[in-house]
């Protein structure tokens, strides 16, 4: 079995380019430590921290839609929603453990964690 480093998404929105195109499929690859470490240097993410997100997302989605150049200009562009998406499709192939809920049993009121796996989620709901 191959390692998988690379992950396809559909944003649930989408990017709008400059001729109304829409473009929601796309891919993320898995981040390296330079990914992370670097762009802490930027005097963007020194000046704000919360401008890590946009720059390590344009890192990261290596493809959107037939857009030929992902960068931090287009992920600025990104609706919220869709940010949103990509930043937990981030934690989850990146982290080594799915995020989980508190679930009950609807049958017998047993309490149990479920870890939630956005990537089957999406692929059901498409």
């Amino acid at each position: 079995m191959a390692f998988q480093t690379e992950y396809d998404f559909e944003l649930p929105r989408g990017y709008v380019d400059d001729q109304g195109n829409l473009h929601r499929r796309g891919t993320m690859r898995l981040a390296t430590a330079a990914d992370e470490i670097l762009p802490m240097k930027d005097p963007r993410v020194q000046s704000n921290p919360s401008y890590l997100t946009v720059i390590l997302m344009a890192r990261v989605v290596t493809r959107l839609g037939d857009v030929k150049h992902v960068d931090t200009r287009l992920i600025e562009k990104l609706f919220t929603a869709d940010l949103a998406y990509l930043q937990n499709l981030y934690r989850q192939i990146n982290d080594l453990e799915s995020p989980k809920v508190l679930a009950v049993c609807p049958k017998c009121d047993h309490e149990h964690e479920v870890a939630i796996d956005f990537l089957s989620l999406t692929e059901a709901l498409s």
